[in-house]
């Protein structure tokens, strides 16, 4: 009760941001899944973390609609036609996005939004104009940087046109993701730099190594999450292997006997968040998605996360020289691999019949981390402040994408003077594409829109919030704390050579 007047009382948070705040105390008011007692004393050590999805589970953490689909059919639910021009292909995908859920309760997936939108350009500039306003509406209303757009991996008008717009209109929300395969010319992927040096956005995702896990029908969700369009992820539970790695006495034991005892307890905990979500919750039972197809619960899977790799490695070696530890010395490097290696081989030992979309396989997550995670890294990241230098850091990250399907990226902090130079990043893209590279990030140092994690936020809206003051975007309170706790600010900047 007293939460909950705290939650009232508030003077920052919005009248929507109270909302979401209550009903989220309402749900943890609630203690309906059986957890075990070895399972409940790795939470309370702080080494399984559920990210706040909250004591009972009701929705999906990540739901892809088949956006094509709705825009094919329409919808009896909603009362929507099929759309016949641009404006009533924007107007009938931002009432749909109204009815999306997801853990944050905005959709995490707006869509593939260029090749939505391509059929129904005619007039270029009317198309621009009803392209930024589509943008901005987003904006203001999806107030969460989660929300994720894709453009790709075809050369499409729509596609030109969207970052034209987000250049322009400089909003942190939504994310966006070219799909980056051999269809995108150098033409495209330079525009789409040029917008990343001012907007932090679009990121590249490597198209083929997506297709090859997935199939055609991928899409690029919330941070950079790899999942099936037409379904989703249904939690994503996370392991913190740098506070795993204390209780070991040595890196063999942490291996060979932590490391699997930690995943079999994480492993039950998720299987009881699935279970309670598809067979009590009755959310695939009632939702209007699944009537019409737009979602499927065979397409569905979820993400066993981890983070805190550097910090797990970098115990073991106990040096305090920069050039033995993760991301610098071989040895620290090899250990990494070796602990991926074994954390891979152990998650998948474990089936759940509601993993569908993953042969009942849980998919392994390099999660981005939390404002709260003071000292610890997201997924395989080398420590900010620790960066080696560009060549090297992107082989070494290399190494660790491949074991990461449904996500895992690095991101590039760049100085200005690169804007003269697009085609020194997009080097740098192929080359590390061709290492086997997932996902890349860029953005310019001097840019209002950062990157915080995955995420992003606007400086000025942090500096806001810090004086005290309401701001639009939930993420941005995620993006101060991130900046005084996990300094992503004072990541590497990288010039051109």
């Amino acid at each position: 009760m007293e939460n909950i007047l705290d939650i009232i009382k508030d003077n920052i948070l919005t009248y929507e941001h109270k909302v979401l705040s209550l009903a989220k105390a309402a749900e943890n008011s609630l203690d309906v899944l059986p957890i075990g007692k070895e399972v409940q004393k790795y939470r309370d050590e702080g080494i399984i973390c559920d990210l706040f999805e909250g004591n009972a589970p009701y929705r999906p953490r990540y739901i892809l609609p088949d956006y094509e689909r709705f825009m094919k059919n329409g919808s009896e639910f909603l009362g929507l036609k099929r759309p016949e021009d641009i404006w009533e292909a924007i107007n009938n995908l931002l009432i749909l996005y109204k009815h999306v859920p997801s853990i944050t309760s905005f959709p995490v997936y707006v869509g593939n939004i260029d090749t939505l939108l391509e059929p129904f350009i005619e007039d270029e500039e009317e198309a621009f104009k009803a392209i930024k306003l589509f943008l901005t509406h987003i904006d203001r209303t999806l107030t969460d940087s989660f929300c994720h757009a894709n453009i790709g991996p075809e050369d499409t008008r729509a596609g030109r046109l969207i970052l034209r717009a987000e250049k322009e209109l400089q909003n942190a929300v939504p994310n966006l993701t070219l799909k980056y395969g051999p269809n995108i010319s150098d033409d495209l992927a330079i525009e789409a730099i040029n917008t990343a040096l001012e907007t932090a956005k679009p990121s590249f995702a490597n198209d083929d190594m997506f297709k090859k896990e997935f199939g055609e029908d991928y899409g690029i969700a919330s941070c950079y999450n790899g999942l099936k369009v037409g379904g989703g992820s249904y939690t994503l539970v996370r392991l913190n292997l740098e506070r795993l790695a204390k209780q070991a006495s040595d890196e063999s034991e942490y291996i060979d006997v932590f490391l699997p005892k930690a995943v079999k307890a994480m492993a039950e905990y998720m299987d009881e968040r699935v279970k309670f979500l598809v067979e009590e919750s009755e959310f695939f039972k009632s939702s209007f998605l699944v009537r019409e197809g737009l979602i499927s619960q065979d397409n569905f899977s979820a993400m066993f996360g981890m983070f805190g790799l550097a910090e797990c490695v970098n115990h073991f070696i106990d040096s305090p020289n920069l050039a033995d530890r993760f991301g610098h010395g071989d040895r620290a490097n090899e250990l990494g691999l070796k602990i991926i290696e074994r954390l891979e081989k152990e998650v998948d030992k474990y089936k759940n019949p509601y993993c569908k979309a993953s042969n009942g396989r849980y998919l392994l997550h390099a999660q981005v981390g939390i404002d709260t995670d003071d000292g610890i890294s997201p997924g395989c990241r080398i420590p900010i402040g620790q960066e080696p230098e560009i060549h090297q850091h992107l082989l070494h990250a290399a190494k660790f994408h491949k074991f990461f399907p449904s996500g895992i990226g690095d991101i590039f902090n760049f100085d200005t003077t690169v804007k003269k130079n697009s085609q020194y990043i997009l080097d740098i893209i192929k080359g590390s594409f061709r290492e086997g590279m997932r996902y890349f990030s860029l953005y310019c140092s001097n840019s209002d829109i950062i990157r915080i994690t995955g995420y992003l936020v606007k400086r000025s809206e942090i500096e806001k919030l810090d004086e005290g003051k309401q701001v639009l975007h939930d993420s941005v309170v995620l993006g101060l704390g991130s900046v005084k706790n996990q300094k992503v600010l004072n990541r590497m900047v990288r010039k051109d050579v």
